[in-house]
């Protein structure tokens, strides 16, 4: 995963965790639902980043073995 997409994952899942914490102190669900989503999705992507991060060193390992 580049260094970007895991700053955004984590920056969406920090922003959300405020918005949570936020609504939950202003009595405001809406908000607090907003954030436990923003959260998920943060986690979410991350997990797809790092799925695609081990396919490709799955291929390029594959790579290797049969260029040796």
């Amino acid at each position: 995963m580049s260094i970007v997409d895991k700053a955004k994952d984590k920056a969406q899942q920090l922003i959300g965790e405020v918005k949570e914490k936020i609504g939950d102190h202003t009595d405001n669900q809406s908000l607090k639902v907003e954030g436990q989503a923003d959260q998920v999705a943060g986690h979410t992507k991350e997990a797809g980043h790092d799925a695609r991060d081990r396919a490709v060193d799955g291929v390029d390992n594959l790579k290797d073995k049969f260029n040796r």
